[in-house]
């Protein structure tokens, strides 16, 4: 069964709620399924190496998790209108996957968390599809056919599925923010499909 590279950091849990509604959204695209994984932490001092596998969440992403998918989900915090660290250190070191085309003319979608209303998702969002395109990916968003996009008050922009946090980072989603992030899984699994085809 194709599958679908749904691949994120998350701290607090938000971005990791948000990558499981996208999971859940391919998954109710017949003949298409989910592959969740993350990035490990970065920090410019280490004591310690992180453990290869990760204590709870999703499995760390390997080189092979690219060739193998079909598509790609891409989620991270926002970090002063841009993409966390650990996610940007990933994306850098993919030299090798650019220069061999691995994710050439293959659908992608980003998806990202912050504390305040206005705390630069969508240009973390456009920021995160940067790379996206320098990679060859055939870059989809949240269309204004989805009703949710116009009547939501917390997150949901048409570059991606996002999360308000509030100042008390509550990682748990919004009902529109759930059906958001699901329709975004359901439009780029659709899509891979197709172009699967």
């Amino acid at each position: 069964m194709p599958e679908i590279l749904v691949l994120y950091y998350s701290r607090g849990g938000s971005v990791a709620r948000l990558a499981r509604q996208i999971a859940r959204g391919i998954g109710e695209v017949e003949g298409m399924s989910a592959r969740l994984r993350s990035v490990p932490p970065v920090a410019a001092v280490t004591r310690q190496s992180a453990p290869p596998v990760p204590e709870e969440g999703a499995p760390y992403v390997e080189s092979r998790d690219l060739v193998e998918c079909v598509g790609l989900a891409l989620g991270s915090p926002t970090r002063f209108g841009n993409m966390a660290a650990p996610l940007k250190h990933w994306i850098d070191g993919l030299g090798a996957e650019w220069a061999s085309g691995t994710l050439v003319g293959k659908p992608a979608v980003v998806f990202t968390s912050t504390a305040s209303m206005h705390g630069g998702q969508e240009a973390t969002l456009l920021t995160m599809q940067v790379p996206l395109l320098h990679h060859g990916c055939v870059l989809l968003g949240i269309p204004y056919t989805e009703s949710l996009l116009t009547s939501t008050r917390s997150g949901g922009t048409p570059y991606g599925a996002s999360h308000v946090a509030g100042n008390d980072d509550d990682p748990q989603l919004s009902d529109e923010e759930a059906q958001l992030a699901r329709a975004l899984g359901r439009r780029l699994a659709t899509l891979a499909r197709k172009l699967a085809a």
